[in-house]
């Protein structure tokens, strides 16, 4: 294992150059909260299928759960 050594960053006192203000696009936190009205279920799923999403899951940083949840999801929209 190599350890990388990280270069510290030299600020300057330059000019920055054109400076333009744009108009606040992005909304606001209470509409990239997405309610879901969901339901608690029990359901037992085989461990080959539950160690790939736990892998899977690991890999993109979030859950298992959702994962598998959103692939339900999109099943249900493709065949409804």
């Amino acid at each position: 294992m190599t350890t990388q050594t990280r270069k510290k960053v030299k600020y300057t006192n330059e000019p920055l150059g054109e400076v333009r203000i744009i108009d606040d696009f992005l909304p606001p936190p209470e509409q990239l909260v997405f309610k879901e009205n969901n339901v608690k279920v029990t359901i037992t799923l085989s461990k080959a299928s539950i160690d790939f999403f736990k892998k899977e899951a690991k890999k993109h940083h979030t859950q298992y759960q959702k994962m598998i949840r959103r692939l339900l999801d999109i099943y249900t929209e493709h065949h409804t």
